[in-house]
């Protein structure tokens, strides 16, 4: 089997109407799951987490705080504004462990490139794993919520095209739907990259995901589809699957609008309408402009279009990851 085909098959077998890949693995918080590793010696296990997503990934924990040797449980650690900066610190004693945060999660975000990671969820308000809006303390004591986690920082800046979310941001249903659609979107993409890229694997790729792209930025979509129809054929793959992949980095991090989806089915209508008689072209019609208007969830237009792509063999998308970006039975377009 040539490369050509090797990455071809990668693609069409990690991008089935919503079939997981056995090889996708998140990294994650340790207490998340479950497990007894927080300060006070407890856990945040997070139901959503363990029973629904774990039953389509598996879990690469890592507790930043155990692994640098703090105990459990352990006298509470906090991000502190200082002179120096902000400086990760152990109030009670004054020990300033910012050098020896930064220098193990350096080596274990690098530690962690060998299990091909598909997605990370981190812990929030975490002083080593809060993504965001984590509290630094000024000289007066008085919290801000202006910083990043130590351990958080160096994972974003070594792996920029990882999906990254933290729990709590994932109560909302729809950046839960983007960060899932992602973390599959990624898979593919690693499955593709890891059996060598093709001129050709990469278009299939971009053919695949184009309306996911197009519900998030239209103008990114076809930035990307340039990118590949125009370069050279003397270019360098590796390096042109690089540029495609910071591209789609930086579309699939924007949540898709009701507007966006919008445009994109009806798009999508456009190639089954001709072929289906007015009570159900109205009824496609309706549904669509019904999610519009928010009375409707997205699953409903989404599972018509489904029904007709089927009905009547449509092969521009039928391989469309859009229609089936992620296992049905995790509902989640039940509540976009």
């Amino acid at each position: 089997m040539n490369s050509a085909t090797k990455a071809s098959s990668a693609l069409q077998g990690a991008s089935g109407p919503g079939d997981p890949s056995e090889s996708l693995r998140l990294g994650i918080s340790s207490c998340l799951l479950g497990q007894e590793v927080r300060f006070d010696g407890g856990h945040k296990r997070d139901r959503f987490l363990t029973d629904t997503l774990g039953q389509y990934v598996s879990w690469v924990p890592v507790c930043p705080e155990v692994e640098i040797g703090l105990g459990t449980p352990r006298p509470t650690i906090r991000l502190e504004e200082t002179s120096e900066g902000v400086r990760l610190v152990m109030p009670s004693t004054g020990d300033d462990l910012t050098g020896t945060m930064r220098e193990y999660s350096v080596d274990r975000v690098r530690r962690l490139e060998k299990h091909g990671l598909a997605g990370y969820v981190l812990k929030k308000d975490s002083p080593s794993c809060g993504m965001e809006r984590v509290k630094v303390r000024d000289r007066n004591d008085v919290p801000a919520r202006t910083g990043v986690g130590v351990y958080a920082a160096e994972l974003l800046r070594l792996a920029p095209d990882l999906p990254v979310e933290e729990e709590g941001r994932l109560n909302d249903p729809r950046l839960r739907e983007n960060f899932i659609t992602r973390i599959f979107a990624y898979q593919r993409w690693l499955d593709l990259v890891g059996v060598g890229p093709t001129r050709r694997s990469l278009m299939e790729y971009h053919a695949a995901h184009k309306y996911v792209l197009m519900s998030r930025n239209q103008a990114g979509m076809r930035r990307l589809g340039k990118l590949l129809g125009e370069a050279t054929k003397d270019a360098p793959v590796n390096r042109l699957a690089e540029e495609y992949q910071t591209g789609m980095t930086a579309v699939m991090r924007r949540v898709p609008t009701r507007k966006g989806h919008t445009n994109v089915l009806r798009h999508m209508a456009g190639y089954v309408s001709d072929l289906m008689d007015s009570d159900d072209r109205a009824e496609l019609t309706e549904a669509i402009g019904q999610y519009h208007a928010g009375l409707l969830p997205l699953i409903v237009p989404i599972t018509l279009l489904r029904h007709y792509v089927r009905k009547f063999d449509v092969e521009t998308l039928q391989n469309q990851v859009y229609l089936w970006p992620h296992p049905h039975e995790m509902m989640l377009l039940n509540h976009v």
